[in-house]
């Protein structure tokens, strides 16, 4: 996997990502990758592109869109004011799955946490996707509370 490019995404990558983010049993029920895109992508790709406290990126291999990732860089006052990284919209494509291209691009968006000053690193998954629990155990992340959503 030495030949994946991590990058922040570009508009023309959108419909990658989308199709990405569409490309498993929960995507699927959630997401439209028909094209064209729904403008509501279009909407939020460029409320993320205007804030400086967003990373949205991509994983490329020979020139095509393989994996997304969105960081958001959260300022707080606890623990004495340490930022936080938190990383969502994780995927990579299926073909690639196993093979270290997940690895590489957390070990950069981690690099891109510790470049802002950030002192921790959280995300959440989907008790219904085990094999990403065990994925992100597998590089060193904790589960160590307990997440909460509220469907507005």
């Amino acid at each position: 996997m030495s030949d994946l490019l991590f990058r922040p995404a570009s508009e023309s990558d959108l419909a990658a990502i989308v199709a990405l983010l569409a490309d498993d049993n929960l995507g699927s029920t959630r997401e439209n990758a028909s094209l064209p895109l729904d403008q509501r992508y279009s909407a939020a790709f460029e409320a993320i592109a205007r804030d400086p406290n967003q990373l949205l990126a991509v994983a490329e291999l020979d020139g095509k869109v393989v994996g997304c990732l969105q960081v958001t860089f959260i300022p707080g006052l606890s623990r004495t004011g340490m930022w936080r990284g938190q990383i969502e919209s994780v995927r990579i494509a299926a073909s690639l799955r196993g093979r270290g291209a997940g690895k590489a691009f957390f070990a950069w968006a981690i690099e891109q946490c510790r470049s802002r000053g950030c002192g921790l690193v959280q995300l959440t998954t989907d008790k219904a996707r085990p094999e990403a629990l065990a994925f992100y155990e597998s590089l060193g992340f904790k589960a160590s509370h307990e997440g909460m959503k509220l469907a507005l």
